[in-house]
């Protein structure tokens, strides 16, 4: 890889983590509800990627669904997770998104796996029993529950999408905006009196972060990932994404002076060893699902 390109995919990474923390900041900072905060954003990236949408790719109905699960279903359940969790246990967490992803390619796609990737597998849910550990006894938060659900609705989304053809980046990006928003804005509507108000309440930073998130980090990180994707092989690209949960450690614990004590500093090595050992094997769906999971983080 060339100097210049790492250094866009270091960029990219760099834009994703920092996705994490924006999305942090607007929900438990200025108290903006998160399934408006996630409506918002992709009517933005809707917005943004129109002329792209049709016409639209077929199977239609499996179209939507995976929009809806790496869209909608994604972000919204990480955004209500991040209102309770930090930003550096969320990144850790959602790399379940990976085992997840590949248990389900075994299942649904057929995909046979090995030794090391089954000692992946592992390593990645010991890593993250790791850090939702309590001394006191065994407890998950409710926060890092809902991103163990948004890895889970990522990964249902990326093995799905394998199974459509001839879908661009750009085309994917205007159905996921499109299909998303609509539900999103629904459920806002019913389930977060106030939003509006909330949101006009968070006057320019909100703005900021909802333009940022939708188009710098969802369509023009995106665009340049799968540029990297199309130039490299994938199981040279998809390890070095590692970079994407490790700068968001850092910038929580920087920014939002997040807990990074021994049990978390083991949990966040174990479960990102696993995560290699699985990116860098042969693997249908990975190169997608860690664009999406990045980008939600």
């Amino acid at each position: 890889m060339s100097l210049r390109d790492f250094g866009l995919l270091a960029l990219v990474c760099l834009v994703w983590a920092s996705n994490n923390i924006v999305s942090k900041f607007v929900v438990s900072h200025l108290g903006v509800p998160p399934l408006f905060y996630a409506a918002m954003r992709f009517a933005v990236v809707a917005l943004a990627t129109l002329p792209w949408l049709l016409p639209m790719p077929r199977p239609r109905w499996r179209l939507v669904v995976v929009a809806l699960l790496m869209g909608g279903g994604n972000f919204a359940l990480l955004f209500v997770g991040l209102t309770t969790s930090t930003p550096s246990a969320a990144a850790v967490i959602g790399q379940l998104g990976v085992p997840i992803t590949t248990l389900l390619s075994m299942v649904m796609l057929g995909e046979k796996i090995h030794w090391r990737r089954g000692l992946g597998i592992a390593l990645t849910f010991a890593g993250a029993m790791a850090v939702m550990w309590d001394p006191h006894g065994f407890s998950i938060s409710l926060g890092l529950m809902y991103v163990v659900a948004s890895a889970a609705a990522g990964s249902l989304g990326a093995v799905m999408m394998k199974q459509i053809e001839g879908v661009q980046p750009l085309q994917f990006q205007a159905w996921v905006g499109f299909a998303s928003v609509w539900p999103l804005a629904a459920l806002s509507a019913a389930l977060e009196p106030g939003q509006l108000q909330t949101g006009l309440a968070g006057g320019w930073p909100f703005l900021a972060a909802v333009l940022y998130s939708g188009l710098v980090v969802s369509v023009g990180a995106h665009t340049v990932y799968y540029f990297l994707i199309g130039r490299y092989e994938a199981n040279l690209i998809s390890p070095l994404t590692l970079m994407t949960p490790l700068a968001t450690i850092a910038l929580g614990v920087a920014i939002f002076h997040d807990p990074f004590g021994p049990r978390m500093a083991l949990g966040s090595l174990i479960a990102l060893t696993g995560v290699l050992i699985i990116a860098a094997r042969r693997n249908h769906v990975m190169p997608l699902l860690l664009a999406i999971r990045n980008r939600a983080q």
